[in-house]
């Protein structure tokens, strides 16, 4: 595993040693065999319950602004198998999910009316769950996510403000709403060990009682695709950035940033044309792992791995097709190792198929 490391400048010398937490090396990406989907096929989410269970959520069908059709797969420690979703009628992706050590999934998914909807994995497939507020207008639910109590929180919108639905089982409640009617609804949302909930895309805000917004300095044109909170003041944020104006079919340039506690600093990782997609940390919250997809070396998964004090490039296995990692998750139970799942094409069109790898340890 070679490759450029990414340093952290001097200002940020001391957030470094706080990240802490060297990862070993000793290990390797390898595909694992994925089901044939319909042509433009992809996968946004991933997420593992342990070594012998875990699900992965996606899209079939897609063919650039046409929306297509979910697709889910589930894995019982042996292969991954394509689920029955066809009760869903629904557009687009199922997207952001989440599962717990005993099992319960959730994922979250837009019906063909427009109505953001909650998902429960039922033991064979995806069921829709009640919760306050399901289908009145204006409810949005985006990601999902698993605190250390068990509660998942989900990401959202309701009555005109930024929120957050939380609960397991059958029982959801929403947080207190986000004052500002004006912030955009997040796409993303992690929760930490402390059981700290953060929300981020076109806002970055923390929930813990009460709402704390941070700025955001992204550029035009940005994504952020993960977010890190190791403490208030040591915070890093993944994404892409496509800037102003390019000929069609520009590529996007990659967006590593860290928060200092008091600004956000952009940092030049090791590769520059593509997109940092995910960020996972270990299992203390300090940084770990992020995927990526690098325009110049696309045909292997280009991942950056944290060593202790800079970020160190770790390679997927070559392909004969483009990798693009859009999704990176934690395996938890004995051995570990890392889930990352995409698709074989840089953008929705046919023929993409669905492109999943695992970190083994050695």
């Amino acid at each position: 595993m070679t490759g450029a490391a990414l340093a952290v400048p001097a200002p940020l010398a001391g957030a470094a040693t706080r990240s802490g937490g060297a990862v070993p090396a000793a290990g390797s990406w390898q595909e694992v065999a994925a089901p044939a989907g319909r042509p433009a096929t992809h996968l946004v989410s991933v997420a593992a319950a342990g070594p012998d269970k875990a699900w992965a959520v996606g899209e079939q069908g897609r063919n650039g602004g046409t929306l297509g059709t979910p697709v889910s797969l589930s894995w019982n420690g042996t292969a991954w198998t394509a689920n029955d979703v066809s009760h869903l009628t629904y557009r687009g992706a199922l997207r952001g999910a989440a599962a717990g050590p005993g099992g319960e999934a959730h994922a979250i998914g837009t019906d063909g009316s427009d109505r953001h909807q909650l998902l429960t994995w039922d033991g064979t497939t995806w069921r829709e769950t009640a919760f306050p507020g399901r289908n009145e207008p204006g409810t949005e639910l985006t990601d999902v996510a698993l605190a250390p109590d068990g509660r998942f929180w989900v990401s959202g919108r309701r009555g005109g403000h930024v929120a957050l639905l939380y609960g397991a089982g059958s029982k959801w409640r929403w947080s207190e709403p986000l004052p500002d009617t004006a912030a955009p609804t997040p796409t993303g949302v992690q929760v930490t060990p402390r059981g700290e909930v953060w929300v981020f895309g076109d806002i970055i805000a923390r929930w813990d009682g009460a709402w704390t917004v941070l700025p955001r300095q992204l550029g035009i044109r940005a994504s952020v695709t993960g977010l890190l909170p190791v403490a208030h003041d040591d915070i890093w944020l993944t994404g892409f950035g496509y800037g102003v104006g390019g000929p069609p079919g520009k590529p996007p340039g990659v967006t590593l940033q860290h928060y200092d506690g008091t600004q956000w600093n952009s940092l030049t990782a090791p590769f520059g044309v593509g997109m940092l997609t995910g960020i996972v940390g270990d299992a203390a919250g300090r940084p770990d792992r992020i995927s990526g997809w690098d325009f110049w070396d696309d045909e292997r998964a280009h991942y950056l791995r944290w060593d202790g004090t800079a970020w160190v490039s770790e390679r997927g296995p070559t392909s004969p097709t483009t990798v693009v990692p859009e999704a990176i998750s934690t395996i938890p139970g004995a051995g570990g190792g890392y889930w990352s799942v995409g698709t074989t094409s840089s953008a929705p069109f046919p023929p993409a198929q669905l492109h999943i790898e695992r970190y083994v340890r050695a």
